[in-house]
């Protein structure tokens, strides 16, 4: 009897997980490039860990995302409270099931400072994104230790 009693729960939860996921396959099994380009806008909130310590770091951006996956915008970014202007430019690749990775790289005055490959996934019909940090190289090939995690919501589609 305690056998049957402890198998209803766990059947229940399988039930309600599934049903909490399903919404999230359906909308995911039409994303594609086309679908997701256009201009978005974002920001991005996280921490940077140095030698000397974790220095927070924050920027806002927008950016155009093109049917060919080609990405290109400009930022504001703070790190410890010494802010900057700088230009973005990478790929994305977008998933069916609406995840994508990205390769940004960042430059000032037309040389780059760094290159981030980043995890993402779109939502709300493909109007929104959330993005994490996988990787920070500097040019020279130094891994960048961070947690940083981005929001990002289109602010047009593509014509």
């Amino acid at each position: 009897m305690n056998r049957s009693i402890g198998r209803i729960p766990a059947a229940c939860l399988a039930l309600v997980v599934g049903l909490a996921v399903a919404p999230l396959r359906v909308e995911g099994a039409n994303c594609s490039l086309a679908k997701v380009s256009g201009t978005w806008a974002y920001t991005y909130t996280g921490t940077i860990f140095t030698p000397n310590g974790p220095l927070p770091a924050a920027s806002v951006g927008h950016f155009a995302q093109d049917q060919a996956g080609n990405v290109s915008g400009s930022q504001t970014r703070s790190v410890a409270g010494d802010s900057g202007v700088e230009d973005i430019a990478g790929t994305v690749a977008v998933n069916k099931d609406c995840t994508a990775t990205a390769v940004i790289n960042v430059l000032v005055n037309g040389q780059l400072q760094r290159s981030a490959t980043l995890a993402l996934v779109y939502d709300s019909g493909g109007n929104h994104a959330r993005m994490i940090f996988e990787s920070l190289k500097l040019p020279d090939g130094t891994n960048v230790p961070v947690v940083i995690t981005i929001d990002a919501n289109q602010v047009s589609p593509k014509d």
